[in-house]
């Protein structure tokens, strides 16, 4: 899964391996689209069944992904930070 995730990242802006987890933070102008963000985020996460840490700090979310049962990175959190990517557009 190391090749893989090193290849995923590869081709993906902003995110980083840390810990055994993706992560990657965001900022908006103000609270209220940073909120908004997260909600999009929810909505992936639920439809996916598969749920990230998130920090709101105001503007900034900070997003933690990796799947408890197997202690680290998976396929599940790769296609839901793609997910999430996709709600920042």
């Amino acid at each position: 899964m190391t090749d893989q995730i090193s290849a995923w990242m590869r081709t993906r802006t902003g995110w980083r391996l840390d810990d055994d987890r993706l992560r990657k933070t965001f900022r908006f102008p103000d609270f209220v689209q940073a909120v908004t963000f997260v909600n999009r985020v929810a909505d992936a996460a639920e439809d996916m069944d598969h749920h990230p840490d998130i920090d709101i700090r105001y503007s900034a979310v900070h997003l933690s992904l990796w799947t408890h049962t197997a202690g680290g990175v998976t396929e599940k959190d790769l296609a839901l930070a793609e997910a999430v990517d996709l709600a920042i557009d």
